[in-house]
């Protein structure tokens, strides 16, 4: 199982000033800790709550869709190409990054096993889609379009592009490049693939798509890669029997928020810095911004407004650039650390220049002044009275990964309870897409046109 070690957010190690007395706060804490736990689980299962992505892992029946078309489309596609944005794209990015060859879309066919390169685009920026489309064959190229409610406006825009090309370029034969994950019963996406006979999965209910890695959203692209979902789902279910845990000692999810609720709530550090120590994981740390920021970052019943801000960091890259601002900046911070045991690869350097003040590095690895470097960048936020949390991981594989992802939903859920605020909904990130729908010329929007108009100095909509 992934470790966690919070002993740098005590204020034994740091100070009262900016630390917390730990396993006082675990006492005071317990029964609310608890009373969480207990709530999250017996509610999981009710709908409406917005929490059917902790029974995601046990989805036997999705999976077995997942690997039956996987199976049926083998070698008949050279390309992937993932349209969503946010929930629909971060996941699969994260978990795509840290379990296939880093470079996986510059291997060769036969190094890729027959699997093809997958490319997400979650972004609708026109340089980036033209010069994507430009290169690739789509002939040979699978697009799944991914979006619930079936009307996002970048990614429906996108579909729109990819599929007038693909009518050109295939006539009718054209819907067998095309896969929608979407809502099972209602939104445009829905009325579309019925129409047009693309093959579908679904998008659970009470699922949002910060929360959806697990469901088709992300297994479908993960199967067609030849990722083992499998050992994924493994992790998670052996992280949700962990988790069920009440006891806060026990509770790793349940320690983490805490420690993340109580530093911004008692001690200021209002900013979450997700620094992962392996490149394969740089998209979790991205994944994590998402989830935290769109989960917490609410009005609560007081018409106050909480939520830490996440910041997203590469250790050592930003050894060089964020580490400055952490030590020496505004003490606004909590660091979290996430640290790799075993790493793929053993890489040596060599025992040259030895008369050089560079000499000590040789006969030493890669792997050893990778992690040399987190121990030292962790010394130093102590020199510093810097909050830190320590995540360690055995080792990058499907299991391991599902376990981290899953671990961090449940943090999440459980901050959500801290804060007092609803965890599942977005309310600020739909107040904008509806301006979306006004700017673009939506019917039934042209009053709020005319408003937004008004508010930002437009003369015309496009």
């Amino acid at each position: 199982m992934i470790k966690f070690d919070y002993r740098n957010a005590d204020l034994s190690v740091i100070g009262a000033e900016n630390g917390l007395d730990l396993a006082q706060e675990f006492e005071n804490y317990k029964s609310q800790i608890s009373e969480i736990i207990l709530d999250l689980n017996k509610r999981k299962d009710k709908r409406g709550q917005g929490l059917q992505w902790m029974n995601l892992g046990y989805s036997e029946e999705t999976a077995w869709y997942v690997k039956e078309y996987a199976s049926l489309v083998e070698n008949r596609f050279d390309n992937i190409i993932v349209l969503g944005i946010g929930g629909s794209a971060l996941g699969g990015l994260a978990v795509t990054n840290a379990l296939l060859h880093p470079y996986w879309n510059l291997l060769s066919k036969e190094q890729r096993n027959g699997y093809p390169r997958i490319f997400f685009l979650d972004n609708i920026d026109p340089d980036s889609i033209s010069s994507l489309l430009n290169m690739l064959d789509l002939k040979k190229t699978l697009i799944n379009v991914i979006t619930k409610s079936g009307d996002t406006a970048e990614t429906m825009a996108q579909y729109m592009i990819v599929k007038d090309i693909l009518e050109k370029e295939l006539g009718d034969d054209y819907r067998k490049n095309i896969v929608a994950t979407t809502d099972k019963n209602s939104g445009i996406l829905r009325q579309i693939s019925e129409q047009e006979g693309y093959k579908t999965f679904v998008v659970p209910d009470d699922v949002g798509g910060r929360f959806s890695v697990f469901s088709a959203v992300g297994l479908l692209p993960f199967a067609l890669v030849g990722i083992d979902i499998d050992e994924l789902t493994s992790g998670i279910k052996d992280m949700d029997l962990a988790l069920k845990n009440t006891d806060i000692h026990q509770n790793i999810a349940g320690q983490n928020a805490l420690i993340q609720y109580l530093m911004d709530t008692k001690k200021g550090k209002n900013i979450s810095v997700m620094m992962p120590y392996s490149n394969k994981l740089q998209y979790v740390a991205d994944w994590y911004v998402q989830l935290m920021a769109e989960s917490l970052g609410k009005v609560n019943s007081q018409l106050e407004n909480v939520g830490p801000t996440p910041l997203k960091a590469l250790g050592a890259t930003d050894q060089h650039s964020l580490m400055q601002l952490c030590n020496e900046g505004p003490n606004d911070k909590i660091i979290n650390f996430i640290r790799v045991e075993e790493f793929e690869n053993k890489l040596e350097i060599p025992e040259i220049f030895q008369y050089t003040g560079i000499g000590y590095l040789g006969g030493k690895s890669i792997n050893s002044l990778l992690n040399a470097e987190a121990d030292s960048t962790k010394a130093s936020l102590i020199d510093y009275k810097r909050p830190s949390v320590t995540i360690t991981l055995p080792k990058i594989d499907g299991y391991h990964i599902g376990q981290l992802l899953y671990m961090f939903e449940i943090q999440i859920a459980i901050e959500g309870a801290l804060y007092g605020i609803d965890a599942y909904n977005q309310p600020g990130v739909e107040q904008a897409r509806n301006y979306i729908y006004a700017l673009m010329g939506r019917a039934g929007y042209e009053e709020s046109a005319k408003s937004i108009h008004e508010k930002i100095g437009l003369t015309s909509v496009v």
